[in-house]
């Protein structure tokens, strides 16, 4: 389920995490000084929200009436403008505590002036629209983690891992993470290991994006491995 969302009015808004997945007042409070808040959305609305935001910015700009420059950055009063179309009970105030409580960090704002925080907001990660993201210096981890369907790793162990149809390929920082985004297509996914310390040793660019997420253009299938067989 998904947690609401609340605000604080001092620290501005927080994922209700105590109570994931209800809308009432019990459990946790601002993680700043504990105060409950108002509720600002419910935890069906801000999911509601936040895969449409995600699907504007990564996959339809165009149907959403936003223009989107080649690093998939668009204008924070234009996405905010989309959000009122699609929903009447949406404004300004919901897109930015979305953007701002995302679990996994799926949307970056553009570094600037404080008066124009939002003025360019983009999705971190996961686009099938040509956009050229910027490398990160983050760190990388040895191994990394990918959550398949069991019916697709005979074709994975011998030709790898492809983007389909997204421009990158996605890689998890944990088992857990990588079981996580595989439950989303079956119930029993197959999680592979990926030999990141020697992709980059041969010359394969890892770049991490948002919070758990890591991108590459292909894993050939010499560094894949399953690692419960």
């Amino acid at each position: 389920m998904t947690a609401p969302i609340r605000t604080c009015p001092a620290h501005g808004p927080f994922a209700a995490d105590g109570n994931e997945g209800a809308d009432d007042v019990t459990g946790e409070g601002c993680p700043v000084c504990g105060d409950r808040g108002e509720k600002l959305l419910s935890g069906a609305r801000r999911r509601q929200l936040s895969k449409y935001v995600s699907g504007a910015l990564r996959h339809f700009p165009a149907d959403a009436g936003l223009e989107v420059d080649d690093q998939g950055w668009t204008r924070g009063v234009a996405l905010a403008n989309a959000v009122e179309r699609k929903y009447e009970w949406a404004d300004k105030r919901h897109l930015e505590a979305v953007i701002d409580t995302d679990p996994k960090g799926r949307f970056e704002r553009a570094s600037g002036d404080c008066k124009a925080r939002d003025d360019r907001v983009r999705a971190a990660y996961g686009h099938s629209i040509d956009v050229s993201l910027e490398p990160t210096e983050s760190p990388i981890p040895d191994t990394l983690y990918h959550g398949t369907v069991p019916r697709n790793l005979e074709s994975i162990l011998e030709d790898g891992l492809q983007p389909m149809s997204r421009q990158q390929v996605h890689l998890s920082g944990t088992r857990h993470t990588a079981r996580t985004v595989g439950e989303r297509h079956t119930a029993e996914p197959v999680v592979l290991a990926v030999d990141a310390a020697t992709m980059r040793a041969d010359g394969h660019r890892i770049t991490k994006r948002g919070r758990e997420t890591y991108t590459t253009d292909v894993v050939p299938p010499a560094y894949l491995t399953v690692p419960d067989r």
